[in-house]
This record gives C-alpha cells, sequence and structure tokens, in this order.
C-alpha cells in the first residue's frame, strides 16, 4: 500500500480484499489487516466463506471498514463510496467472482 500511496499522493485509495488464499481463509494473518491497510482511505472485504470473523478483524479501521458476505452487495457500497479520481485496488488470488467487470459497469452508470 505504501507504494500506491507514494505514486497517489494525497488521492483516495479504496481497497478491496477477497481472503481467497490458505492462509488468509484460515485468518492466520487476519490482526495485521487493520495496520496493513492503514494507507487506505476505505477497504471492502469480502467475508463469503471465511472461518473467520472480518467484521471483527476490520473493527480497528472503523468506519473506513466494509465487509460484506454477499459479492453483489460488496461491489453496491464500492459504487456508492467511489468518487472521480479514486484509486480502486483489488486485491486477490484468483477471480473474485467477476468483479473487475461488476465494478467498471456499476461505476460506468
Amino acid at each position: 500500500m505504501a507504494g500506491l500511496r507514494r505514486k497517489v499522493g494525497n488521492a483516495r485509495i479504496l481497497a478491496v480484499l477477497e481472503p481467497r488464499s490458505n492462509t488468509m481463509k484460515l485468518g492466520t494473518m487476519k490482526s495485521q489487516l487493520p495496520d496493513s491497510l492503514r494507507e487506505v482511505d476505505a477497504a471492502f472485504c469480502f467475508a463469503g466463506n471465511l472461518g473467520w470473523d472480518a467484521r471483527e478483524a476490520l473493527a480497528p479501521m472503523g468506519q473506513r471498514a466494509v465487509v460484506e458476505e454477499d459479492l453483489a452487495r460488496l461491489v453496491d457500497q464500492i459504487v456508492i463510496a467511489a468518487q472521480p479520481g479514486d484509486h480502486i485496488l483489488v486485491m486477490s488470488n484468483g477471480g473474485f467472482g467477476g468483479i473487475h467487470g461488476k465494478l467498471l459497469a456499476g461505476l460506468s452508470e
């Protein structure tokens, strides 16, 4: 995140996270998530199929964290929050339910 922050300066960064790897699904790194996302203006986490409570893990971020178990609702929340000039960083090691296309469609409306 620090590298992107240096690149975009004061522009807003919206981080979109799908904890998909085995390590993330097990919650091994959950306590480190708030600190790893400290440079972002908002974090959106897809919590479907997790074995741990993403809301609890991201609670230290307060209002800057949005957690959804439903992908369509997550996309809606991102589209509502996004403003012109924002940088949206999508992080997953998989297809993330086609979120890239869904975000592009939602943002173009």
